[in-house]
């Protein structure tokens, strides 16, 4: 089952996805649940898969707005230097413990939709990563626990302003200029995915392929996240873990490679699918803006 949020002429709404587009669950359950956060926190998941499998698509994709998989969350948390080549290739030590640092719901979009590259700096880059999305409450859940309170898995893609990053010892900065993360294109649900450490992850740039790893890779590995972020915080249907980033990020490569205006990434995850955006100048989308 994937299920995405995506709108129609402004209006907002979720769904099942199936061959032909996806299904307007929102309209289909009555307006029962707000939204696709609101339907996974009141265990509407088994009502969703039924649907998808009595019904045929109300929309095309062409014909919707792809949202971020979960549009408002009540916590997203991203995970930095978590897989093995990255923490080489950066020269660092791995971590002790999962760095963490967080995101703003508001800096995402969504699935073939424009990711901005600011106009303060010239050094946006790409970081294909897995999402997980929480499904079930919990508070210092147990590692062996862990996938249980999963609902799904989504494509991410943590876009970072590098020098902004690095202004400070904290992240906050350069992971939330306004318009530079995606998040999709939809989410597929926990029991079909089973151990997120099968899965593997292609980011590419233009068509080139910039990051190809096995979620294996990670140091900090799905449950022991899940594990270690329920010690401190209470988790939350609709919260967000964004796992990391394998290696092959553009700042590292010789020269560096960053993205500009124009161009295209994608980051894939085998048995998700691809999460596709186009990258535009926040100066000139600005000035557009003012024209019109």
């Amino acid at each position: 089952m994937r299920l995405m949020s995506f709108s129609v002429d402004g209006k907002p709404s979720f769904g099942v996805v199936c061959a032909s587009g996806v299904i307007d669950a929102g309209v289909r359950l009555g307006q029962r649940f707000a939204n696709l956060r609101d339907a996974i926190a009141n265990d509407a998941l088994p009502d969703l898969d039924s649907l998808g499998q009595q019904q045929s698509a109300d929309y095309a994709f062409d014909d919707v707005v792809f949202e971020p998989v979960i549009p408002v969350s009540d916590k997203v948390i991203c995970v930095g230097i978590n897989y093995r080549p990255h923490i080489e290739e950066t020269g660092r030590d791995a971590p002790e413990h999962p760095l963490l640092f967080t995101r703003f719901a508001s800096s995402q979009t969504g699935h073939e939709r424009e990711l901005v590259a600011p106009s303060l700096s010239h050094r946006f880059d790409y970081e294909g990563e897995l999402a997980v999305i929480i499904g079930q409450a919990g508070r210092h859940i147990p590692a062996a626990a862990a996938l249980g309170h999963v609902a799904g898995y989504a494509c991410f893609n943590d876009g970072s302003v590098r020098d902004y990053q690095r202004h400070s010892s904290q992240f906050t900065a350069g992971k939330n200029f306004t318009g530079s993360g995606s998040f999709g294109p939809w989410m597929v649900a926990a029991d079909e995915i089973g151990d997120p450490a099968s899965l593997s992850l292609h980011t590419r740039l233009n068509g080139d392929v910039m990051q190809s790893a096995s979620v294996a890779e990670l140091v900090f590995d799905v449950p022991t996240l899940i594990a270690y972020i329920s010690s401190f915080c209470a988790l939350i249907p609709g919260d967000v873990i964004v796992t990391g980033t394998p290696g092959g990020v553009g700042y590292v490569r010789k020269p560096p490679v960053y993205m500009k205006a124009g161009d295209t990434v994608e980051v894939e995850i085998s048995a998700i699918g691809v999460l596709r955006n186009h990258i535009v100048d926040e100066a000139g989308r600005s000035q557009s803006v003012v024209a019109s």
